[in-house]
């Protein structure tokens, strides 16, 4: 057995504490009147070890010791702390104040607006096609959609405390999303647009068959109503923390606001609600970044201060694929990553449908992507300026915060107190982007539902004029069913990174399937479903027990040695003690390194996976198909299904097979009729 690393760490902060204190800890003391027994002398010398089994002799040695540690700090008072406050219990902390309401508010009634006016005044939207693609948008404001549409709040709040507490390498994810806009140009919208979709899983249907069309709404309908919640819980839980808002009433300003202007506007007041929300969203960022110059450190400081302390990292080359973050892993899981959302999910794709052509959706592609690496570098560089602000009172360390995700809302909060609105305009940003998040799932799921299950999976018949009111009631009730979903994650703890995780696997599954259906000609239905269904199963698989035996990534060091307030070792040190001792156990399926390796490489796996295991499957179910078609022996016919009059003639027996050919002009669906809806010129 060996001990883990959160378990040396606990070690090493019981040993730094002990060499603090030895003096105190090893001296024999005298009974005091209401004071505390004499250390016992045989205690002098302790062999702390942390790999003992539970209730073993060593096991409550290390107890002994701990405690004997913690009596002997609590002893010894440093007359001069009394001075200062606690960095856990500070006197004062910084809240909302009423014009950051003000400004959250108007932000909210604003979203609001937009739906009630293409909802209730403006005319069209009768059918389904103007309510779920919006009948032919400009290119600015689908633009600014698709921007936030990928800039999630998680993700606002997440980047920073990447930066602070683990470096830059992740910084290179905008490399993958610069490589990805050849392939969503060339590839995957020119069919969408030949095809005239209104959901791009329409594509695998016409490909492979309903079956796989069936198939690929699903995974998306799973994947995004689990996203949604998390998208909202995540931030609400950080905000409340940090700001003093209710969890509860964030989210449900969240989803009040989304689901009404979703619901009753459709793609129209989806797209025009994002575009006022990008603008929020920019504003806040760059108010951020400008007031941190004043702050926080100029950009000179804030480089020279993180390459102080080893924050910047760029070009990790380790080859060993169980590394959190390199270069190989985030630039090519990331590439199959960003893929995946830019081209086979329908929250994206919709939006680009949803112009009048397919030049205009390349552009608007191209500069959505540019905005959103602008959006990034912003974000990236936030959490290297509040690492600087912090680079001697680490507020996670002194207490301040309990988790990671609270360092961005604090450190506002906080730190321009003073400064009226910034608070509002920083919180406005965060609920805009998860309102951009929310609403757009919402409207890609009304339209998945309703024109690959209902239509398609169930053969209901959906007029053109019921087709909008159909969608606005589909829109209602998935906003209803994420809002329960919520408050089911939310004592589910540790799923939270679970959800994310699978977030990844199921969007690297569904990309295999387009991936096979356009590169593999050999592919068949039966090798896609079959394919599809295993590959989803194994790599599910795999990512939960990775996410149930996986230790945490340590943090890069810290400080507190400037810190302006009292920071209560006692406490750090009892927090350590009070968590359980992971002892990993040599041996066993989970010790293989397929568990321990980095979540960057989820989404490629299972798209690699799902070409391979979909193609093998398409060539053995081929072969038997050939082999049955016309079996013939020695002794006769054995397949009833040919007519021996076959024989008495001097033709050729001619025989086909099943075998779906991957040129949709070469091909014929299971109905009869012939695709010429993707006949598309060469390129």
């Amino acid at each position: 057995m060996f001990a883990t690393q959160d378990t040396i760490l606990k070690l090493l902060t019981l040993c730094a504490l002990a060499h603090s204190i030895t003096a105190l800890a090893l001296q024999e003391r005298s009974p005091t009147p209401g004071g505390s027994a004499p250390l016992d002398s045989s205690h002098k010398y302790l062999i702390v070890r942390g790999e003992a089994p539970s209730g073993s002799q060593e096991h409550v040695e290390f107890d002994n010791a701990a405690t004997l540690l913690l009596r002997a700090f609590k002893n010894q008072q440093i007359p001069a702390s009394g001075a200062l406050e606690e960095c856990s219990a500070p006197s004062h902390k910084a809240t909302f104040s009423g014009y950051d309401y003000v400004i959250l508010l108007g932000m909210l009634v604003i979203s609001l607006g937009i739906g009630i006016f293409y909802g209730f005044f403006q005319k069209g939207g009768s059918s389904s096609n103007e309510f779920l693609l919006g009948s032919e948008m400009s290119i600015f404001p689908v633009t600014l959609s698709l921007t936030t549409s990928f800039i999630t709040a998680i993700e606002l709040l997440g980047n920073p405390s990447e930066m602070y507490f683990q470096g830059t390498q992740f910084v290179l994810i905008v490399i993958p999303m610069v490589l990805v806009i050849p392939v969503a140009v060339k590839i995957f919208y020119p069919i969408y647009f030949k095809m005239e979709l209104t959901s791009c899983y329409e594509y695998l249907g016409i490909r492979f068959g309903k079956e796989i069309r069936i198939l690929g709404a699903v995974l998306y309908v799973i994947q995004m109503c689990f996203y949604t919640a998390v998208a909202v819980l995540a931030p609400a839980i950080a905000l409340s923390k940090a700001t003093g808002l209710d969890t509860k009433i964030a989210v449900v300003l969240i989803y009040v606001v989304c689901v009404f202007y979703s619901s009753q506007g459709g793609m129209k007041a989806v797209v025009i609600a994002d575009s006022f929300q990008a603008a929020v969203l920019a504003v806040s960022l760059v108010l951020i970044v400008g007031l941190g110059c004043f702050y926080s450190g100029n950009p000179i400081q804030v480089f020279q201060t993180a390459s102080e302390h080893n924050r910047l990292e760029f070009f990790n080359m380790d080859p060993d694929p169980t590394t959190r973050h390199t270069v190989w892993s985030v630039v090519i899981g990331g590439f199959f990553y960003w893929t995946s959302l830019f081209c086979t999910n329908q929250a994206s794709v919709q939006k680009c449908l949803s112009l009048k052509s397919l030049r205009l959706a390349k552009i608007a592609l191209g500069f959505a992507i540019i905005g959103l690496i602008a959006v990034f570098l912003l974000n990236f560089y936030t959490g290297l300026m509040v690492f600087t602000h912090y680079a001697d009172c680490d507020p996670l360390t002194a207490g301040r915060i309990s988790a990671t995700d609270q360092l961005l809302p604090y450190y506002v909060i906080n730190t321009y107190e003073h400064i009226s609105s910034v608070a509002g305009i920083f919180v406005a940003g965060i609920f805009a982007a998860s309102l951009g998040t929310v609403a757009s799932a919402l409207n890609s799921l009304s339209a998945v539902t309703c024109e690959d299950l209902l239509v398609n999976g169930m053969n209901i018949k959906i007029s053109p004029e019921k087709g909008a009111t159909y969608a606005k009631w589909m829109s209602l009730g998935f906003g209803i069913a994420s809002f329960g979903l919520v408050f089911i994650v939310e004592h589910l703890g540790g799923v939270l990174q679970a959800t994310l995780t699978l977030n990844g696997l199921i969007g690297g599954v569904t990309l295999g399937l387009f991936v096979l259906g356009i590169a593999c000609k050999q592919a068949n239905t039966k090798g896609a479903f079959y394919g599809g269904l295993l590959s989803l199963a194994l790599v599910i698989f795999v990512g939960v027990v990775a996410q149930i035996v996986s230790v945490e990534q340590p943090a890069l060091p810290t400080s507190i040695d400037q810190c302006d307030c009292h920071v209560n070792i006692t406490n750090i040190i009892g927090s350590l003690l009070t968590e359980p001792v992971d002892i990993i156990e040599e041996g066993g399926f989970t010790s293989w390194p397929i568990f321990r390796l980095s979540y960057m490489w989820y989404s490629m796996i299972g798209c690699l996976l799902t070409v391979f295991l979909g193609w093998l499957i398409s060539l053995i179910i081929d072969f038997i198909q050939r082999r049955n078609v016309l079996k013939i022996t020695g002794k006769g016919i054995d397949n009833p299904a040919v007519s021996e009059e076959i024989f008495k003639s001097d033709s050729q027996v001619q025989y086909t097979t099943t075998t779906v050919i991957a040129d949709p002009r070469e091909s014929t669906s299971d109905e009869g009729h012939v695709n010429h809806a993707i006949r598309m010129d060469d390129e």
